[in-house]
């Protein structure tokens, strides 16, 4: 215990002590928000992987997944590896970070409202945004304070708010560039974190090669199946290749992977980039980071079947949250102690960016919607530097007050979730990711996208996920989240080309940042 103690001393210190260090680059917007656009290669793939990875992959998707597919959700974390950060960087980062800088874009409501002229799509993204962060907030809660409460016997609820505390004392402290920082830290931790832990789980079980014959012997059932329709199709054990339900395992594949496109905290790594040589560099190391840790948490979830069943629910539903933890159970000291630093780190990562990203959202883009006009004012000399400089301050003054808001949303989630991590996040990807996916995406690279269009995506991306949500999920969260985001493609392209197009000079002026010189 001592040494536990002692290493998560320290480790939250250092990343205080980060916030601190990076309080001065914090004074101004463009500051606190993106680090001053220049944040190079290593910090952010650091930052895109530890905000992509937290306590929710670690405890409430490898052990609800790795129950229900076995060995086989490790095709989760390959998807995650290859599309949510390989073709992610490949397909976003350079056009992301030149348009969103042409036009002086730094969130992704913002970009909405200044690429399809429409304060309108502007505030109703932001709205979007803010509500659909605060359930993935309080699952990273949950996961996070779940481990805690295993490795040093702390309740619940004591570590839900010490968390949420040195999560806002730092990130209120340095803005964007201690979070990078902290996240390049976090991220070393969590590469030797998980390769430690999965070689000391299996060892316990006799090593690689034993472990995968005592799965093969664990065989699916009716409740793992979920889909009777399928089952004949989809039957395997769970040491096999797909599993038992390969059609539920690509939804999941395509929810966790594709959604991080239209993700805010996720694509705004993208804005702060210093230049196109660190996007190449970002590609290859946030794609090696993505194998080894969301591989690696979901190979290790395959094995939980070995650790007996979970606990029961007072609804008499399987505990799915509680999986990982009893892995882990057993380990010695030392292991644990790495295993809380592990989820620390991919957790207080993950957090930091959803309560920067959700502050700065409403700050910009509901209470300070006039910015654009303001930088016009001082550049005509209508105001001069030192009133732009006290209207800068006090903007970050009003988004470092809403970050304490939105923790205290997320805790009174959080204190009492209303179901498993893997569902709230199903709810907030979902919901997000079906809203903003397809016209951001389509907005970098077709002319043809239209206003319209962009509106009938919000309301079908939100709309099927509250309806679903209202009915009792009648789909599950997850598949409903992955139906939404492909979905939302189909919506954008066939509402553009039956509605009128945008001011073609405006699109035209858009678009030449992609010009070269």
């Amino acid at each position: 215990m001592l040494i536990k103690i002692i290493l998560t001393i320290i480790f939250l210190c250092v990343m205080v002590g980060v916030g601190i260090y990076s309080r001065k680059q914090a004074s101004s917007v463009d500051g606190f928000v993106l680090g001053g656009r220049n944040v190079g290669g290593w910090l952010t793939a650091f930052a895109y992987g530890t905000s992509y990875f937290s306590a929710v992959v670690f405890v409430g998707y490898a052990g609800q997944f790795g129950w229900k597919y076995g060995l086989a959700s490790t095709w989760i974390g390959i998807g995650n590896a290859l599309i949510g950060s390989l073709i992610a960087w490949m397909v976003l980062g350079r056009r992301t970070k030149l348009m969103t800088q042409h036009i002086g874009s730094r969130t992704m409501p913002d970009f909405f409202g200044t690429r399809f002229a429409s304060q309108g799509l502007r505030v109703v993204a932001s709205i979007i945004a803010f509500v659909f962060l605060i359930p993935y907030t309080a699952g990273v809660y949950n996961g996070i304070s779940r481990l805690f409460e295993m490795g040093f016997g702390i309740p619940y609820e004591y570590c839900v708010v010490i968390m949420a505390i040195l999560t806002a004392v730092y990130v209120i402290l340095g803005g964007y560039k201690a979070t990078a920082i902290n996240d390049f830290i976090q991220g070393i931790i969590m590469l030797f974190g998980i390769v430690a832990v999965i070689a000391a789980v299996l060892m316990s079980k006799g090593g690689l090669c034993a472990a995968i014959d005592s799965m093969s012997e664990a065989m699916p059932t009716a409740k793992d199946l979920e889909s009777p329709l399928f089952a004949n199709f989809c039957a395997g054990d769970f040491a096999s290749c797909w599993g038992p339900n390969v059609m539920s395992l690509i939804g999941v594949i395509v929810l966790t992977s594709l959604g991080t496109w239209g993700l805010p905290q996720m694509v705004g790594k993208f804005y702060s980039i210093t230049d196109e040589a660190a996007i190449k560099r970002g590609t290859i190391i946030s794609t090696v980071f993505a194998l080894i840790v969301a591989g690696g948490c979901y190979f290790l979830g395959g094995f939980g079947r070995l650790f007996g069943e979970p606990s029961l629910k007072a609804n008499g539903t399987y505990d799915y949250d509680a999986i990982v933890p009893s892995m882990l159970e057993t380990l010695p000291d030392a292991l644990i102690a790495l295993v809380v630093l592990l989820v620390l780190s991919a957790s207080m990562s993950t957090l930091a960016s959803l309560v920067l990203t959700s502050s700065s959202t409403m700050t910009l883009d509901l209470i300070y919607r006039d910015k654009k006009s303001e930088i016009d004012e001082v550049e005509n000399g209508t105001i001069n530097e030192v009133v732009a400089e006290r209207i800068e301050r006090r903007k970050v003054v009003v988004m470092r007050v809403l970050i304490v808001f939105f923790i205290v949303l997320s805790l009174m989630i959080a204190l009492n979730p209303p179901m498993f991590i893997a569902q709230l996040m199903g709810i907030s990807w979902g919901a997000l990711a079906g809203a903003f996916l397809a016209p951001f995406l389509l907005g970098l690279y077709w002319r043809g996208v239209t206003t319209t269009s962009v509106w009938a995506c919000f309301a079908w991306g939100v709309g099927l996920t509250v309806v679903n949500m209202l009915m009792g999920n009648p789909i599950n969260p997850i598949n409903c989240g992955a139906i939404a985001m492909v979905g939302g493609f189909a919506v954008v392209i066939l509402v553009s080309l039956i509605t009128p197009k945008g001011d073609r000079d405006w699109v035209n002026k858009i678009f030449e940042c992609y010009k070269k010189d």
